[in-house]
């Protein structure tokens, strides 16, 4: 079976490797050898699949279903590994192979059509939120996952660089409120890192578990802060969603016992950051709704 990567996931990796990248071109070679290394029976690929990785649908030796994941070097896939170790199927799907040294990723099969997305919006967020306090953890002693200072360093230094006169107003802001941020003592947990409603599935073994963690060491305000703008088209679409958006903040602060303040601050740093980089590749229906939504923080 062609185990050839699914044309969003091709469109995706376009837009952030634009100066090339190999990695599509070896990817079905790599999926057959990682296949046959676990000597695992495909079923299909997963289409339309995701943005980042190529998701294919197996069965163990013992006929148990099963998900085989690949990912770009560029996306940390032995971050992800080391995460999900760590957790342990608390609160996100279990590792099956934690030891695998070919950076793909054997995982329990969740319903991947089905998401916390499915519900009415206010269920949605509250299923979400329960999920994702779980994930909170400390991190391993040793662990060498970037932290929040440094990703969010690397994605202000592609913020100034890209700002112009329209948005740079909100750039500032945004840059402004992250050197808040971090100049204070906070608590620190092993985070998500681009948590949303889409990156909780349904399971069996429990209702609702994370998968595709980009994982970094922080505040908790940070990983929930990317949870305040899910559906943000529908926001934008509503003639109340400015008030809307700061009775979301202020409800998901005080759920999960974080500072509404900082939460809102991180909101608006992780909101101007994705639609400076959405305008930068040239998704500019994306980018205007994230810096309209930003405008009302």
């Amino acid at each position: 079976m062609a185990l050839e990567p699914p044309q969003r996931l091709v469109t995706a990796l376009g837009e952030t490797a634009q100066d090339g990248d190999d990695w599509l071109a070896k990817l079905p070679e790599a999926a057959e050898q990682a296949v046959s290394l676990r000597e695992l029976t495909v079923e299909r690929v997963h289409v339309p699949g995701g943005r980042s990785s190529l998701v294919i649908l197996v069965r163990l030796a013992d006929g148990t279903p099963a998900v085989l994941k690949l990912v770009p070097p560029r996306s940390r896939p032995e971050s992800e590994r080391a995460a999900l170790a760590h957790w342990n199927g608390l609160g996100a799907v279990r590792l099956l192979d934690p030891s695998a040294a070919d950076g793909a990723l054997l995982l329990e099969r969740l319903h991947r059509d089905v998401s916390v997305r499915s519900l009415p919006e206010a269920k949605a967020l509250l299923e979400a939120a329960g999920t994702l306090r779980r994930l909170w953890v400390e991190p391993p002693t040793d662990h060498r996952f970037e932290t929040v200072a440094e990703r969010t360093g690397r994605q202000a230094d592609a913020m100034r660089a890209a700002a112009d006169g329209e948005v740079a107003p909100l750039v500032d802001a945004a840059l402004s409120a992250r050197d808040e941020l971090l100049a204070g003592d906070v608590e620190v947990r092993l985070l998500h890192g681009t948590f949303r409603q889409s990156k909780v599935l349904q399971g069996d073994r429990v209702p609702w578990l994370a998968v595709g963690p980009d994982p970094v060491v922080g505040e908790p305000a940070f990983d929930l802060a990317r949870l305040v703008r899910d559906r943000v088209e529908d926001l934008i679409a509503s003639p109340s969603g400015a008030s809307i958006t700061r009775r979301r903040v202020k409800k998901l602060a005080e759920s999960l016992d974080v500072d509404q303040e900082r939460l809102r601050g991180w909101t608006l740093f992780r909101a101007v950051e994705s639609g400076v980089r959405a305008r930068r590749v040239g998704r500019e229906q994306d980018a205007e709704l994230l810096l309209e939504f930003a405008g009302w923080l």
